[in-house]
C-alpha cells in the first residue's frame, strides 16, 4: 500500500519546477512569533534526584554506548564507515541528535567526547559546494537526514560557544547549497529520475523539520543571509504541497480519519497516516504560523491536537499506530519512535499555545508511554508497545499489525526497524531541556515539567542582567510534593504550571523570603495575591502559578492534592490514573535472555555490533506460573498503597498530600517495585480470549468471572513492561485488600 502511494504521488512530478515558491513570504527574522514560553540555551537545565538517575542509566546504557560498537553509528557513513539502514541515511544523524543534549544536559564527559568527535568529523568533511554529509550524486543526496543535523547542531552551538562560530559558518554554507537545490525542480526533497534517497517520501511529510534550525539561525545569526534563509523554509513546504504532503489538508474534521483500516475512504497522502509521521506532523502548522503570524494557523495546531487526542492518543500518552494509525484498540502497538517525537512535539507546541493539557499530555508520555518501552536499564527496548500486553516475546503471527513483524515487542538492540534504536535518545534529555523555560520576553522563569533539576539563567528584556538561579527538589511524580529555592540578583517573577488533574482548593504552597516570615497559602490564595507583584502570562486557569520574589533567596514549598482518577473507554472499560502516572494491572514475569538478532530477517547479529562486554542481549518476557493478566476490576473500590520499610504496603489517605523521599524511590525506578506507590483495586479473573496471539479488544468479548474477587495489584505503568490497562468493569461485593 505505501509503494502504491508512493508512486502515484511521485508520478505527477515529472517535469515540477519552484517557480511557484519565488512568491517568497519574506520578512525579517525579529518578525518571528514569540512563543510565550522560551526554553533556555542548552545545558542551563541540569538534572537532580530520580531524574538524573535516569540520564545517568541512559548514558550507561544503549544510548550512551552506540558509537563505541553499534554498526549504525560506529560504522556510519557519516564517520567514514559503511553501513546505512536506508537510502534515507537518518542512523547517525538520528543518534546525534539524542546524544547532543544527554551530553550537556547530563555534562558527561565521555558522552561529550563522542559528540565532539562526530562534530568535528562532520564539519572537518563537510564538501566544498557546502553539503554535509558523504553523499556525492544528485541521486543519493537527500534532505531530510540533514534536519536532523540541523537539529543536533544548533544545541551544540547554544552548549558549547567555543564551537558557535564554525557551527553557524556550516550552516549557512549548507543553507545555500539547499536553497539551490530547491531551486532546481526542489532537488534534494522531491525524488526525481533514478534517485535513491527517499523513494518511499517520508521527507516530503516532513518538510517543516528545517524550520526549526532555520528559525534559530534567522533570529540569532543572519549574517546578511536572511532572504535565503526564509525562501529555503518556503521552497520546502512548496516542495511537499506538490507532492501532496501539506499538513494543512489533513488536520481538519472533514479529513482526519477517526478510524483507519482497509476499508476507510481516505483520498490524501500516506504520509499522514504513519505513525511517527504524525507525531512530527503536530509541529507542522505551528512552524508556519511563526513565519507567518497567521492565527487560523495557530487554531489548527490546536485542531490537530484535539482530533489525535480524541481519536488516536493512547492511554499512555503516545499515538496508537505501529506504522500506521488504526483505532484504540489497546492490543494495537505504538511505536517507541512515537512516544519521543510526541514528547518533543507536545513541549514545542505548549511553549506557543500554553494550554495546560498540552504541557499535562508532554508529561504524560514522558512518565507512561516512553518508559514502558524501554528496560529500566536502558539496554534495550521494543518497537511497539501495547496498552494490553501480557507477554512481550516472539509472536506466532504479525496479521495484528501493520508493516511490523512478530518480533517487534520483544525487549532488544533491534526488534524491528532501527529508526527506533537511534531515535529513543532524545526522549529525556530534550524533555529535561524544556522543563524550565523564560516567559515574558526573558523577564521571567518558569517550571513547566515538574521534574527535579536545577537552572540557572540571565534574565531581563530591558538592559536588565538578573542573574537567577533555581532548583526543583521533587520525587514528582511519584511523590507531590516540590521544594524551591529560587536565588535572583532583583526581584523575579517565578511561575510554577499547576497539572490540570490536582485539587487546587486543596493544594498548598509556603512561602519563605528575605522581606517575609514564612506564610502558607492555598493555590487560589496564592495566585490572588502574587497578581500584585507578578505579571501573569495567562490566565490562572491555565495552569500558571505566578509568584513575585524579591531579590534574594527564597524557598517554596508546593504541596499538591489529588485522588486517584477512573478514566472511562468505550464498551464498559476504564483505565486508572493517580497524579500523571497511569497505573497498569501487574504481571510478574519471567526474562528469557537470547542473542540479539538483525531487524527484518531475525538472525543472529554478528558480534562486531554487538555490545563487547554482553549487555546488549534480546529479552523475552513471559508469565510467570500463575500469573494472573485476565482480570476485570470493580473501580469503585480502590486502595493507594505505598511501601513501608519493611517491604510490605500500608495505606495511603488520600486526604493526606502524597510526600515521598528520594530514598523511597528506587533505581532503576521504571522496573516493577521501584516505585514506591501502587494501587490496590478489586478485581476477578475473567475468560479473557486470545485473538492473533495476543489478548483480544475488551470490547469484543462477553466478561465472565471465572474465579473469586481478590486484591489485584496495580502499579505505574511505566514499570510494568507486562501490563493490563484497559479493563472491563464488573461489580464486585467487597473485597479485603489485606492493608
Amino acid at each position: 500500500m505505501v509503494a502504491l502511494r508512493t508512486f502515484v504521488a511521485l508520478a505527477g512530478l515529472a517535469g515540477v519546477h519552484a517557480e511557484a515558491a519565488q512568491r517568497s513570504t519574506y520578512k525579517d527574522g525579529a518578525d518571528l512569533v514569540q512563543p510565550m514560553f522560551k526554553s533556555l540555551d542548552l545545558g542551563s537545565v541540569k538534572p537532580l534526584g530520580w531524574f538524573k538517575d535516569q540520564l545517568e542509566l541512559e548514558a550507561a546504557g544503549l544510548s550512551g554506548n552506540m558509537f563505541d560498537f553499534y554498526r549504525f553509528v560506529h560504522d556510519s557513513k557519516y564517520l567514514g564507515g559503511n553501513t546505512e539502514y536506508s537510502g534515507l541515511s537518518e542512523a547517525s544523524p538520528y543518534w546525534f541528535n539524542g546524544l547532543v543534549p544527554l551530553a550537556f544536559g547530563l555534562g558527561d564527559d565521555r558522552i561529550r567526547g563522542q559528540v565532539k568527535y562526530y562534530l568535528d568529523y562532520l564539519l572537518d568533511h563537510q564538501q566544498e559546494d557546502g553539503w554535509i554529509g558523504w553523499e556525492t550524486t544528485q541521486a543519493t543526496r537527500g534532505i531530510w537526514a540533514r534536519n536532523l543535523l540541523l537539529l543536533a547542531l544548533i544545541q551544540y552551538a547554544e552548549a558549547d560557544p567555543t564551537e558557535t562560530d564554525r557551527i553557524v559558518d556550516a550552516m549557512h554554507r549548507y543553507v545555500v547549497l539547499a536553497h539551490d537545490m530547491l531551486q532546481n525542480n526542489y532537488t534534494g526533497l522531491l525524488v526525481h529520475g533514478n534517485d535513491t534517497y527517499d523513494t518511499a517520501g517520508f521527507g516530503v511529510g516532513r518538510t517543516h523539520e528545517m524550520h526549526i534550525p532555520l528559525q534559530w539561525l534567522l533570529e540569532r545569526y543572519p549574517r546578511n543571509n536572511s532572504e535565503i534563509i526564509w525562501e529555503t523554509m518556503d521552497l520546502m513546504i512548496e516542495g511537499g504541497k506538490l507532492w501532496g504532503a501539506d499538513w494543512r489538508t489533513f488536520w481538519t474534521d472533514e479529513a482526519y480519519p477517526k478510524v483507519y483500516d482497509d476499508n476507510t475512504p481516505y483520498h490524501l497522502s500516506w504520509v499522514f497516516l504513519h505513525g511517527v509521521n504524525m507525531a512530527e506532523g503536530l509541529r507542522y502548522t505551528l512552524s508556519l504560523y511563526r513565519n507567518t503570524g497567521d492565527q487560523d494557523l495557530k487554531d489548527q495546531t490546536r485542531k490537530a491536537v484535539d482530533l489525535l487526542a480524541q481519536y488516536h492518543r493512547s492511554l499512555a500518552g503516545t499515538i496508537i499506530a505501529d506504522e500506521y494509525i488504526s483505532d484504540l484498540n489497546p492490543s494495537r502497538g505504538a511505536e517507541l519512535c512515537i512516544a519521543a517525537e510526541v514528547m518533543f512535539s507536545s513541549a514545542y507546541i505548549y511553549q506557543y499555545l500554553g494550554d495546560n493539557d498540552i504541557a499535562d499530555w508532554a508529561e504524560q508520555t514522558a512518565f507512561n508511554a516512553f518508559p514502558v518501552s524501554v528496560s529500566a536499564d536502558w539496554w534495550s527496548h521494543q518497537y511497539v508497545q501495547q496498552e494490553n500486553q501480557p507477554w512481550a516475546r516472539n509472536l506466532t503471527t504479525n496479521q495484528n499489525w501493520f508493516d511490523v513483524n512478530s518480533y517487534s515487542n520483544v525487549f532488544g538492540l533491534e526488534p524491528n526497524y532501527p529508526c527506533c534504536t537511534v531515535n529513543h535518545p532524545q526522549a529525556y534529555p530534550k524533555f529535561l531541556a524544556n522543563s524550565f523555560a523564560t516567559t515574558d520576553g526573558k523577564a521571567g522563569l518558569a517550571h513547566l515539567f515538574l521534574v527535579p533539576g536545577t537552572v540557572a539563567a540571565t534574565l531581563g528584556n530591558n538592559g536588565e542582567n538578573n542573574v537567577v538561579q533555581a532548583s526543583a527538589n521533587t520525587t514528582y511524580p511519584f511523590g507531590h510534593t516540590i521544594t524551591y529555592t529560587v536565588t535572583a540578583d532583583q526581584p523575579v517573577d517565578f511561575y510554577i504550571r499547576i497539572p490540570t488533574w490536582v485539587n487546587i482548593s486543596r493544594s498548598t504552597i509556603d512561602i519563605s523570603s528575605p522581606t517575609s516570615t514564612t506564610s502558607s497559602l492555598t493555590l487560589s490564595a496564592a495566585a490572588s495575591s502574587a497578581k500584585t507583584s507578578a505579571r501573569p502570562i495567562g490566565p490562572w486557569e491555565q495552569g500558571l502559578l505566578p509568584l513575585g520574589l524579591p531579590a534574594g533567596s527564597s524557598t517554596l514549598s508546593l504541596r499538591l492534592s489529588t485522588t486517584p482518577r477512573i478514566v472511562p473507554r468505550a464498551n464498559n472499560t476504564v483505565a486508572l490514573y493517580y497524579g500523571a502516572l497511569l497505573y497498569a494491572l501487574a504481571i510478574e514475569h519471567d526474562i528469557e535472555d537470547r542473542d540479539p538478532v538483525a531487524y527484518r530477517t531475525e538472525e543472529i547479529l554478528p558480534a562486531n555490533t554487538t555490545d563487547p562486554e554482553g549487555r546488549t542481549r534480546d529479552h523475552f518476557y513471559t508469565p510467570k506460573a500463575g500469573a494472573r493478566w485476565n482480570v476485570a476490576i470493580d473501580p469503585s473500590q480502590i486502595r493507594v498503597v505505598r511501601k513501608a520499610e519493611n517491604g510490605s504496603f500500608v495505606e495511603h489517605n488520600t486526604d493526606d498530600i502524597l510526600e515521598v523521599s528520594e530514598d523511597e524511590v528506587g533505581n532503576p525506578v521504571w522496573d516493577l517495585g521501584g516505585p514506591p506507590v501502587e494501587l490496590r483495586v478489586a478485581g476477578v479473573e475473567i475468560d479473557w480470549p486470545i485473538v492473533l496471539d495476543t489478548a483480544a479488544d475488551p470490547g469484543t468479548f462477553d466478561v465472565k468471572p471465572t474465579g473469586k474477587p481478590f486484591s489485584a495489584r496495580f502499579v505505574p505503568y511505566g514499570s510494568s513492561k507486562l501490563h493490563m490497562a484497559l479493563l472491563p468493569v464488573v461489580e464486585l461485593d467487597d473485597v479485603d485488600f489485606g492493608l
